[in-house]
C-alpha cells in the first residue's frame, strides 16, 4: 500500500488553526499544533477600550471543554476581571481624586513608590490575590527591601561610579597644583563615602498597616468601577496594630532640657515651654498666632495646624477638624508675656508694627511666616542628644498626658486639652498603663478614708 503524501506546509497551518465546535454558550476552541486553546469573549475593557478575552490551553480536547465551560461560569456570575490594568495604575488613578490630606497624599505616594510599585506595580489589578498580600506584607517585616538573604551592596547612585570615595579635607589655603599632600586621613578627619553591604531593615507594623490600607482603598476603588469582582485586602490577613509604647521624658529630665532650650535662646526655651506644658502637637504650636492668645484670661485657642507637603507649607484646620481652648498657668502667662515683650522691643527697633496676626515662633522679623516644622523636629532632637538625653518632639506630648494622668487629672479633661477623639477613647488605648497608676492612686484614696469596724 502506498504511503501518504505528506501535507503541505499550508495543509498543516489550517490543521493547527483548525477550530472545534465548542457548543452553545459562546466561546470557542482552536487546535494548536499538540494543544488546544480556548478563548472566551469576556467584555469591553473599561480602562483602555479594547475587548477582553479569556484564555487558556490544554492538552486534550476535554480538558479544554471544561475550562470553556469554567470560563463561562465566571462571565455569568461576573467574577473574572474586567480590565487589564496594572496595579500601579489602580493606584495613581485611585490617588488622583481621593480626598485626603496632602501630606497623607505624599506619605501614600511615597509607599507606592518605595514598596507597593516595585512588588505589585506590574500585575493586573485582577490577578492581585489575597495570598499575594500577605507574602508581600511578610516581605516587608522581614526586610523593607524585599531581599532574599543573600548579601550584596546597597549602591548610593545608579550607574557607574566608584563604590568608595575619599573626601580629603581641606588644607588652608589654596590648593596645590599637585593635589593634596601626603597625609593621615585618620588624623586630618577625612570623610569616607562608600557603598555599605546591606543589612536588613524590617518595616515595623504600623507601617506595614499604612501600606496596607493604601492598598485596600484602591482595591476598593477598583471594585466600585467595576474593575474587579472583588477586594482580595478584605479577606488578607493585615499586620496587627501594634500596642502604643509612648516614652515621656522623665520629670527630671524634662527640667534639663528647659534649662537646656533657655541656654540656646528664650524664644526657643518658650516654645518647648509651651508643648511641655499643654502637650500640642507640632504643627499646632507653629501655628499660633498671637490673637489665639488671650493673656488676659490666660487662656489659648487652638485652630490651625502648619505643615509642610510636596514642599509647599500652609495652615490648614487640626487633625480632628476641631478648635479646643486651654487654660495656661500663671507661669506660662508670664512666659509668654516675656515673649510678647521681645517681640514688640524687636519690631520697634526695626521700624515695624506689631501685629496679632504674627506668628509666635518665627525667624523673619515680620513674624509672617512660622518655624520649619522638620527644622524645628531636627533642632530639638539635637539639643536633647547633647545633653545625653534619646527624645524627641513628639515625646514632650507624652510628658504632658502621663504627668496629668499620674496626678489624677480625668481621663475626658486630658482628652480634651491633647486634642484627641472619640471621648477618650484614643488617651486611654495610647497612655493605659499611666490611667491605670491613677487608677491605683483613686482607688488608695478612697480606701484611705474608710475605717474598718472591730469585730
Amino acid at each position: 500500500m502506498d504511503d501518504a503524501p505528506a501535507p503541505t506546509a499550508r495543509a498543516r497551518k489550517r490543521d493547527a488553526g483548525q477550530r472545534i465546535d465548542a457548543g452553545p454558550g459562546g466561546g470557542h476552541i482552536r487546535r494548536r499544533g499538540k494543544s488546544y486553546q480556548v478563548l472566551l469573549f469576556s467584555g469591553t475593557d473599561p480602562v483602555t477600550g479594547r475587548p477582553n478575552y479569556l484564555t487558556a490551553s490544554a492538552k486534550s480536547e476535554p480538558d479544554a471543554r471544561k475550562i470553556l465551560d469554567k470560563f463561562r461560569v465566571q462571565v455569568a456570575e461576573q467574577k473574572n476581571a474586567r480590565t487589564k490594568a496594572t496595579f500601579q495604575y489602580t493606584v495613581e488613578e485611585w490617588l488622583k481624586d481621593h480626598e485626603i490630606e496632602p501630606t497623607t497624599l505624599e506619605g501614600y505616594k511615597l509607599y507606592l513608590r518605595l514598596h507597593i510599585g516595585p512588588a505589585l506595580g506590574a500585575k493586573p489589578v485582577g490577578k492581585i490575590t489575597a495570598r499575594d498580600l500577605e507574602k508581600f506584607y511578610a516581605q516587608l517585616r522581614r526586610c523593607s527591601r524585599r531581599c532574599d538573604g543573600r548579601p550584596f551592596v546597597e549602591h548610593r547612585v545608579d550607574g557607574e561610579h566608584e563604590c568608595r570615595v575619599v573626601k580629603h579635607k581641606r588644607p588652608p589655603g589654596r590648593r596645590p597644583a599637585a593635589g593634596y599632600p601626603p597625609h593621615d586621613c585618620a588624623e586630618k578627619g577625612c570623610q569616607v563615602i562608600e557603598c555599605p553591604p546591606h543589612q536588613c531593615k524590617p518595616l515595623s507594623n504600623s507601617t506595614i498597616l499604612k501600606i496596607h490600607f493604601v492598598i485596600q482603598g484602591a482595591l476598593a476603588a477598583a471594585f466600585r468601577w467595576d474593575w474587579i469582582s472583588s477586594n482580595p485586602a478584605e479577606v488578607a490577613k493585615k499586620p496587627t496594630q501594634p500596642t502604643p509604647q509612648p516614652n515621656p521624658p522623665t520629670a527630671e529630665q524634662a527640667a534639663r532640657i528647659i534649662a537646656a532650650a533657655w541656654q540656646q535662646s528664650p524664644d526657643w526655651a518658650t516654645l518647648v515651654w509651651l508643648v511641655m506644658v499643654t502637650g500640642m502637637r507640632r504643627g499646632e504650636v507653629l501655628a499660633l498666632r498671637w490673637h489665639h492668645v488671650d493673656l488676659n484670661a490666660g487662656t489659648l485657642t487652638i485652630k490651625r495646624n502648619y505643615v509642610r507637603a510636596a514642599g509647599v507649607a500652609y495652615d490648614k484646620d487640626t487633625k480632628t477638624h476641631q478648635e479646643r481652648r486651654l487654660a495656661l498657668d500663671p507661669a506660662t502667662v508670664q512666659v509668654l508675656k516675656e515673649h510678647r515683650a521681645r517681640y514688640e522691643e524687636l519690631a520697634d527697633k526695626l521700624g515695624i508694627e506689631p501685629t496679632d496676626d504674627a506668628y509666635l515662633f518665627s525667624h523673619k522679623p515680620e513674624r509672617n511666616r512660622p518655624y520649619s516644622p522638620s527644622a524645628t523636629t531636627h533642632r530639638y532632637t539635637r539639643m536633647c542628644a547633647e545633653i545625653g538625653i534619646d527624645s524627641h518632639l513628639h515625646a514632650l506630648r507624652h510628658y504632658s498626658a502621663t504627668e496629668l494622668l499620674t496626678a489624677g487629672v480625668d481621663l475626658r479633661t486630658v482628652a480634651g486639652r491633647l486634642g484627641h477623639g472619640g471621648g477618650g477613647a484614643t488617651t486611654l488605648r495610647v497612655y493605659a498603663a499611666w490611667v491605670g497608676e491613677s487608677d491605683r492612686r483613686a482607688a488608695e484614696i478612697l480606701g484611705s478614708r474608710m475605717q474598718r469596724p472591730n469585730r
